[in-house]
């Protein structure tokens, strides 16, 4: 008998992404579905058969009765959405929406595998470590992870989204060095007032070509920036066909986010890793740290950032420097074995262990 598996995820695309991608390698052997919150339905078409459990965050101390409340009836219709689906393995990709489903699927006995993408080990992941049967990571030095549980840790490969594993082989049209920024959906107040400025440098002193993503409302402003300094440039804001804008790039700058490293590295794009200094547990900070030590990326501290010193930096680099082709020699040997036949075995052998 087939076993079901139920995927929860939700919030940001750093959860959402990887789900999707296990998704992917279990429909074939597997009958699969997937929970997410609101926000998480921006990232799922209609292909999928998803269940909506909108967990309220738990940041607000006013509220924390309410949400807790919330949180108590979330776990029921949890419960009966495992138990009507027959549902016998749970994997969760972390946050703090997937505390209604964990909750259940342990009341229920119901195998649960945890997932963590990035560098540290997320707080709902922690809480539920001692509940589950696998911690599915990328790396062994996982940070914040307790003692005495390593038994329960097992690695794969960077999880990357199919159609990444098809693309062709990197082809551009014309001879500009192509820079793309990716700022995320919601923009990023340095990648569109700091980074173009230096750019409209450069950009006298190199050909160049800019990709630039923001948000929806900085589009305009950064398209008439751009043609007012004779750049040429693509400024778009979110893009599901994300593949074939950065197979176009020679550089990328980046916020990093565990999803969009682990896809500029499978892609062999050198790229400057901005991380957001906001970020919980400074954990993009620690993402990018991981390929940093292997010599495939560089980190630029936000709050530290020179803008004279990184226009000569990336003067450098657009001349492809010997750095610049060390950092993208090293991309491709990390990702030599990364195939989508050998994540595929490995998380299929993970899940079906007795």
């Amino acid at each position: 008998m087939t076993k079901k598996v139920l995927i929860s995820t939700g919030g940001s695309g750093g959860h959402v992404i990887p789900a999707i991608t296990i998704y992917n390698h279990l429909k074939h052997t597997h009958e699969t579905l997937i929970s997410t919150d609101i926000r998480g339905l921006t990232y799922l078409d209609k292909d999928y058969k998803v269940f909506v459990i909108n967990t309220p965050k738990l940041n607000n101390y006013f509220l924390l009765p309410f949400s807790f409340l919330k949180i108590f009836f979330l776990t029921v219709k949890s419960f009966f959405i495992l138990k009507k689906n027959n549902i016998s393995i749970l994997i969760s990709t972390g946050g703090y929406m997937s505390l209604p489903i964990c909750l259940a699927a342990k009341i229920l006995g119901i195998n649960i595998f945890l997932i963590e993408p990035n560098m540290v080990l997320g707080r709902a992941n922690k809480f539920f470590l001692n509940f589950s049967r696998k911690l599915i990571c990328y790396s062994k030095n996982l940070i914040n992870l307790p003692s005495g549980i390593n038994h329960k840790l097992t690695t794969v490969k960077p999880l990357i989204r199919k159609e990444y594993y098809e693309i062709s082989t990197h082809q551009k049209s014309d001879n500009l060095f192509t820079i793309i920024i990716i700022g995320g959906s919601q923009g990023a107040k340095i990648f569109d007032e700091l980074l173009n400025k230096s750019f409209v440098s450069l950009s006298k002193q190199a050909s160049i070509k800019i990709i630039h993503q923001t948000s929806e409302k900085n589009i305009n402003f950064l398209k008439n920036f751009y043609s007012q300094n004779n750049i040429e440039s693509r400024v778009f804001s979110f893009d599901h066909n994300l593949k074939e804008v950065l197979k176009q790039g020679d550089l990328c700058i980046t916020r990093a986010g565990a999803s969009s490293l682990a896809e500029l590295s499978f892609l062999n794009i050198p790229f400057i890793a901005i991380p957001l200094p906001s970020s919980k547990d400074n954990h993009q900070y620690e993402n990018a740290k991981y390929y940093e030590e292997q010599d495939c990326c560089w980190i630029i501290d936000q709050k530290s950032f020179d803008s004279q010193k990184f226009e000569k930096f990336l003067l450098k680099l657009t001349n492809k420097s010997q750095d610049y082709m060390t950092k993208k020699n090293n991309l491709q040997k990390l990702n030599y074995q990364n195939t989508w036949n050998n994540v595929n075995q490995k998380i299929l052998k993970i899940i079906n262990e007795n």
